[in-house]
């Protein structure tokens, strides 16, 4: 783009091509907060509700690392299991819009911090569904295990905080938008002086529930055994260092009984 050329608002982005205004989705911003969450708030990092009859999800893969104090130096860890970290917990009551499994009201999120081989980051999230009232009614687990020094990657660790959800209108990366749509994009942003403006989006770039994903590499959408594309669920990202600068994205199919669900993570 020439640097004399203006550049267009998300507003300009939708009178020149309507068609872009029509793939928004409506998003929940979860914006943390560094705070004290209790079990039974939303939050990310927090302390989870989690059932006392249900063990705490540990990691035994074998290729799990993370550096030292001196990021030039790659610290091996022999095989052994380290406690999951807790990553995100969400009430129904806090996020409108988004829809839950029948008799459930809360969503949780754990994954090990520590990074793999075969990504580059966290690894192995779990996703959970649970009935707030049956866990408490149940009884909760008296202590969560902390991961010990060496055990978790910084970076793949969220603060604890508290979440204050906002609804947004959410639209598609470039690489997510319809292939006509992409060929016919540029035509339509050339500016009168010759060239074009760099086409904005109007995609949210932070942790949310809904929406679309904020894909950093090329979009990466999983297939349900189904066959159909799944939904995009979640995208914990910007508010945590992972790899550099980049996200993990939960994805789940409404079409299947238990709505099977899958991940994605991508970095700079």
């Amino acid at each position: 783009m020439p640097a004399d050329a203006p550049e267009l608002s998300v507003k300009d982005l939708r009178t020149l091509i309507p068609e872009y205004a029509d793939l928004a989705r409506q998003a929940v911003l979860l914006n943390p907060e560094p705070g004290d969450p209790g079990v039974r708030e939303s939050s990310l990092g927090g302390a989870p509700l989690w059932p006392a009859d249900e063990p705490w999800p540990y990691c035994a893969q074998e290729d799990h690392w993370t550096y030292g104090s001196d990021p030039r130096n790659r610290t091996e860890f022999l095989p052994g299991a380290v406690p999951m970290v807790p990553i995100l917990q969400l009430f129904a009551r806090d996020v409108p819009g988004l829809e839950f499994p029948e008799g459930k009201d809360l969503l949780q999120v754990v994954w090990c911090a520590l990074i793999h081989e075969q990504d580059s980051g966290p690894v192995e999230p779990r996703l959970y569904w649970r009935d707030e009232a049956e866990v408490v009614a149940g009884g909760l687990l008296s202590e969560v295990p902390v991961a010990g020094e060496g055990e978790f990657d910084p970076d793949n660790v969220p603060e604890p905080s508290t979440l204050s959800p906002s609804t947004a209108q959410d639209g598609p990366r470039w690489l997510d938008l319809p292939q006509d749509l992409r060929e016919t994009w540029e035509p339509r942003l050339r500016l009168p002086t010759g060239g074009s403006s760099w086409p904005p989006d109007s995609n949210v770039i932070a942790t949310k529930a809904g929406g679309w994903p904020a894909w950093t590499q090329p979009a990466h959408w999983p297939d349900c055994a189904c066959g159909h594309r799944m939904e995009h669920l979640l995208t914990v990202t910007g508010d945590i260092r992972l790899g550099d600068c980049g996200g993990v994205y939960f994805f789940h199919c409404r079409r299947c009984p238990g709505l099977p669900w899958d991940w994605r993570f991508d970095c700079h």
